[in-house]
């Protein structure tokens, strides 16, 4: 069994526990997990045990009314069981039309964090999901500096991501280890102070950025090319979409956040840099949760020849990242067997865009899933 909480209930989370429930029902295959049910700990194990949120009309209602916002079919009657709590936000729905509710309203983040660790400890999750709004942040680097900052209530310094990394970090010291996975832009994985945090804590990190759609295809994309030892002049890569994730992005500070962990791949896998324009570039309502994507890719070729790649697509954008979710809570759980903690580059670098620890980069994806595969006791699938 694997206990799991959810660090923002939206359209994320919410396909995440609805396709959970849905294959324990029996209603739905394996399709876009990437691992399927091959590890040891099935889907069927996975348990959705809490829930947080800061949209005040999301707290204290149950996940199945929540869902009836993404979803417009069955939905599970044990969704019922679980209802949203107060969460953190320190300012991260700034400029959306979200009234937000935090902890952080009532009392000192230092309480706010003890208060969730107190929680944790009654919910006893093993893995904790952060699926939160796309955050405008800074890197800590010193652990120190950390903790000053939520000693001190600096509210201006830290994000609502780190903010929970710091309090599951003290409840895995409390307990018997625990596995953070952040699938948003924040540096978690990536941070040098949360990751000796997380060492000396028993916890685990995943992170950063959970690597789905257009960005998992350009990085293929782009090591053929390398492969094949052609040069690349110029990428043009972008999405649009209608979800609250992309309406954030509008937002200056937190789309450069993003633009980081989408851009990390070209000079990783081509060894050089090139002109590039990789990031989120609007928000269309219309288009819902299934984004628009298009690539350009101008390349040399024998002999001087130029050619080019346009790509264009829709893409479900939350049911990609969700499907990514049922690995790697279950393979947190497995790390948390093994009592490897701090973080791990061989699931980061297949998962994530942006893979920690910060002096490991992105690798050939096809590298990165055998690597996974081997880390998870599997047989390698293409070696």
């Amino acid at each position: 069994m694997v206990r799991v909480v959810i660090l923002g209930q939206g359209y994320v989370g919410s396909i995440f526990a609805l396709g959970v429930e849905r294959i324990k029902n029996g209603e739905l295959g394996y399709y876009g997990i990437p691992l399927e049910n091959d590890l040891p700990i099935k889907i069927e194990d996975i348990e959705i045990v809490g829930s947080y949120d800061v949209d005040k009309n999301k707290i204290r209602k149950s996940l199945h009314e929540i869902i009836e916002n993404y979803w417009d079919d069955h939905i599970p009657a044990n969704l019922k069981n679980v209802v949203a709590r107060k969460g953190i936000h320190l300012g991260s729905l700034r400029n959306l039309p979200i009234e937000a509710e935090g902890l952080e309203d009532e009392m000192p983040l230092k309480e706010a964090v003890e208060r969730l660790v107190k929680e944790w400890k009654e919910l006893k999750p093993d893995v904790i999901v952060n699926v939160c709004t796309t955050e405008a942040f800074k890197p800590f680097n010193n652990k120190k500096e950390l903790i000053a900052a939520i000693e001190n209530d600096n509210r201006e310094r830290l994000t609502a991501t780190q903010v929970y990394a710091y309090a599951a970090a003290l409840y895995a010291k409390e307990t018997n280890g625990a596995a953070f996975v952040n699938a948003i832009p924040t540096l978690i994985a990536n941070d040098p102070a949360f990751v000796e945090l997380a060492r000396e804590s028993n916890l685990v990190i995943f992170g950063d950025d959970g690597a789905t759609g257009a960005t998992p295809f350009t990085a293929d994309v782009l090591t053929h090319l390398a492969q094949r030892n052609r040069y690349v002049k110029d990428i043009a890569q972008f999405n649009i979409g209608g979800n609250t994730d992309f309406l954030a992005l509008t937002d200056k500070e937190r789309n450069k956040s993003k633009e980081f962990t989408k851009s990390s791949i070209v000079k990783d896998l081509l060894g050089y840099d090139t002109s590039h324009y990789i990031k989120p570039t609007g928000f269309l309502e219309p288009l819902g949760d299934r984004k628009f994507i298009a690539m350009h890719i101008e390349y040399v070729s024998f002999n001087g020849a130029v050619d080019e790649l346009i790509i264009n697509g829709r893409i479900n954008d939350s049911p990609a990242l969700a499907g990514l979710l049922v690995d790697l809570v279950r393979l947190g759980k497995i790390a948390i067997e093994r009592k490897e903690f701090g973080t791990i580059y061989e699931v980061n670098a297949f998962y994530m865009k942006n893979p920690g620890p910060q002096e490991n980069g992105n690798i050939p994806r096809i590298i990165a899933h055998e690597k996974m595969r081997i880390w998870a006791g599997l047989k390698p699938k293409w070696l």
